[in-house]
């Protein structure tokens, strides 16, 4: 009888380590999953197509609006009309002819998310009030240390995601020859139009 326990602890020692090992597995499996499943957004540009990955987990507010613009389509037809060098690209509120388009009510900030305005990710513009973004985005082309909360006011600019396809497409947009158009400064003099934005699936 004592061999027949040790052997039954044993075989239940040998079970509880592989019903372990199969745990650990579904949970990698589970996040693996999960990864994959972060939402993506392609713009199709007039320079060529740009794929971002959304952070829904640590901007959620930001993501969900973002992808709501989207659904709306919104962001068709609008330009690039900020683009700075060195420093970031903006877009997603304006048409070609320079006239701004009607928005939902603005979000509440979400800077504090962990998340940094590093080279190639995306961030959400807005006002000097923490609480105004509406559809214009930013693709920073560096490292932006200085938009990282609390930066560069107290509150700092909210990243949402990362480009992950199309950073060429980035470079191309970034090095645009720029000028005054609509009594705005920065605006690519050739027109760089985002086509169409899509989620993908």
């Amino acid at each position: 009888m004592v061999t027949n326990t040790r052997k039954a602890g044993a075989l239940s020692r040998r079970t509880a380590l592989l019903l372990a090992a199969s745990l650990a597995g579904s949970i990698a499996f589970s996040s693996a999953a999960w990864a994959q499943s972060a939402p993506r957004v392609k713009l199709a540009t007039s320079a060529g197509d740009i794929v971002v990955e959304l952070d829904q987990a640590k901007a959620p507010k930001t993501v969900d609006n973002f992808l709501q613009y989207v659904k709306d389509k919104h962001y068709d037809g609008t330009v690039f009309h900020r683009v700075i060098d060195g420093f970031m690209v903006q877009g997603g509120g304006f048409t070609a002819d320079m006239q701004q388009k009607p928005t939902r009510a603005p979000i509440a900030l979400e800077a504090a998310n962990g998340l940094k305005n590093d080279k190639y990710t995306i961030a959400m513009a807005r006002t000097g009030n923490p609480d105004s973004a509406t559809s214009q985005f930013f693709i920073n082309v560096k490292d932006n240390a200085m938009l990282n909360a609390p930066n560069p006011d107290g509150h700092g600019y909210t990243v949402f995601g990362k480009v992950v396809a199309g950073t060429e497409v980035v470079d191309k947009i970034r090095a645009a020859r720029t000028g005054t158009k609509g009594g705005m400064e920065n605006v690519p003099l050739d027109t760089i139009t985002i086509q169409s934005a899509s989620i993908v699936k």
